[in-house]
């Protein structure tokens, strides 16, 4: 039975979708009733808690085949895949360095490429890694803890203190800024952007903040 689910906290849609038994997320994403979901949110991963989305039916589909013979059915799906990029204090890209993803209780030792990134699959079902580097210009390795699907949007207040503190703006506990320390934040970033500084994330620098943190 068609019916709406209300976006949580750390939710993103190849989650939502699987748990209403469809493993290809496009199957719900391109449904004509999330078309204005899908507008204003452009990436099924990254959702705010509250937006709606609309589950469709699913529909019966039949397959002709010869009696007596041996057939093999697959089943289409969609592999989902964590993406890091790291960056020094220069905000140069950390290429060729050593790390660590802990994912799903293993430790996974990988090395960035020439543009700093690592792209690993993941399940579906996974909300935490950590990541453990050392960069050259710290004298310890650094740990640094991953929230699978808790990244907002951009035009969202939680959403861009997220990508500030990733980016290296914000040091202290997000629950910890308030709006001055959010304002002479953005006003830092805004002036490193070389854009005008006015301490509001308006929609250039918020379109500043997503390009330079990736998404």
């Amino acid at each position: 039975m068609a019916t709406e689910h209300v976006v949580q906290q750390g939710e993103h849609l190849s989650q939502i979708s699987a748990k209403y038994g469809f493993l290809n997320y496009r199957t719900v994403w391109d449904h004509p009733q999330n078309a204005d979901l899908k507008a204003l949110r452009k990436t099924p991963n990254v959702l705010l808690p509250g937006d709606s989305i609309h589950i469709p039916d699913k529909l019966q589909k039949q397959e002709s085949r010869a009696t007596g013979q041996l057939h093999r059915f697959q089943v289409p799906s969609q592999r989902l895949f964590l993406h890091l990029v790291l960056k020094d204090w220069a905000n140069q890209p950390l290429t060729d360095t050593d790390c660590v993803l802990q994912l799903e209780g293993k430790a996974i030792a990988l090395k960035t490429d020439s543009n700093g990134r690592i792209k690993m699959p993941i399940s579906i079902t996974e909300a935490e890694a950590t990541l453990t580097f050392k960069d050259p210009m710290v004298p310890f390795d650094l740990v640094v803890p991953i929230k699978i699907g808790h990244l907002d949007p951009v035009d969202s207040a939680s959403g861009q203190m997220a990508r500030l503190s990733n980016l290296g703006y914000i040091t202290r506990p997000l629950e910890d800024v308030d709006d001055t320390v959010m304002a002479r934040t953005v006003q830092e970033f805004q002036c490193d952007a070389g854009l005008p500084v006015t301490g509001e994330c308006d929609a250039a620098t918020q379109s500043k903040l997503k390009e330079m943190h990736g998404s």
